[in-house]
């Protein structure tokens, strides 16, 4: 299956990523400096400082992994390809949900779209809207609210991630915070007092739900096999809802880097939008 590129629009998948972008919980956000100007040197120039962990970015295996695959080394082929953008909305999942295969299997019978081996696995949770450094949405519409955003968002258990590995999905994208649950990273100890919150929405315990030997269960149980993902994907994704269409992520060719700020495109026939 091919398409023609010359007559296709490039739709941005990705976040804008400023000043005002947060990091993830314990990650500095950016600071952009001006050191030159065009009225006193002829040229402008800017210095910046991040980490990587801010806004539309992509993880290598190292960012996990000791001597993993750094960004650099992560072929361009692997990174542009026929992706699903599958829309968990319309399942009803939200603050505080856990997915499942069942939800994705479910998608397929839905839509009628088989997510085949090899596939980018692209998952729409609509939390992109909540981002405050979203700019793709209605401004009518857009809700930014960073704590719903990073703390709330829903995500998937040890279940889903071995599933990702027996339909043999290339990669991932998501457009919320985190590839995990987010109690299943950090924010279960750094916002623990919202954890009775997470368990009256499901009604048991969050070691029976997420247990510490799955801590992290997206980035542990898949990166040694190469399924890496993009984190805080969004832009113009409500587009490209409910399709299989070609992807593509562009971060910079960046040796020993265990992440990187990427940009996530989309390459749609015209006709079809």
């Amino acid at each position: 299956m091919a398409i023609d590129l010359a007559r296709c629009r490039v739709l941005d998948l990705s976040q804008d990523w400023d000043i005002h972008t947060p990091g993830f919980a314990l990650y500095e956000g950016p600071t952009v400096k001006w050191i030159k100007r065009v009225a006193f040197e002829r040229a402008g120039g800017q210095w910046i400082s991040s980490t990587l962990h801010v806004g539309t970015h992509l993880d290598a295996p190292l960012h996990f992994i000791t001597g993993g695959q750094d960004i650099a080394a992560i072929p361009l082929n692997k990174l542009v390809g026929w992706a699903c953008i599958v829309d968990l909305t319309r399942y009803g999942i939200g603050d505080y949900d856990i997915y499942g295969p069942e939800h994705f299997e479910q998608w397929e019978r839905d839509t009628g779209i088989r997510i085949q081996p090899g596939d980018i696995l692209v998952i729409h949770t609509g939390y992109h809207h909540y981002y405050p450094s979203d700019w793709a949405t209605d401004p009518a519409l857009r809700q930014p609210d960073e704590t719903r955003y990073f703390i709330k968002h829903p995500g998937p258990t040890r279940a889903f991630a071995e599933w990702v590995l027996r339909r043999q999905i290339s990669w991932l994208a998501v457009d919320c915070a985190s590839a995990d649950h987010p109690f299943n990273t950090v924010i279960r100890k750094i916002r623990a007092d919202l954890v009775p919150e997470f368990e009256a929405k499901h009604g048991k315990s969050i070691s029976e739900l997420l247990p510490d030997s799955d801590y992290q269960v997206m980035h542990f149980a898949l990166f040694p096999h190469g399924v890496i993902h993009i984190e805080n994907a969004g832009g113009e994704i409500d587009k490209v809802l409910n399709r299989r269409i070609m992807v593509g992520c562009f971060p910079w060719r960046f040796k020993g880097g265990e992440a990187a700020f990427s940009r996530f495109v989309a390459f749609v026939p015209e006709d079809e939008l």
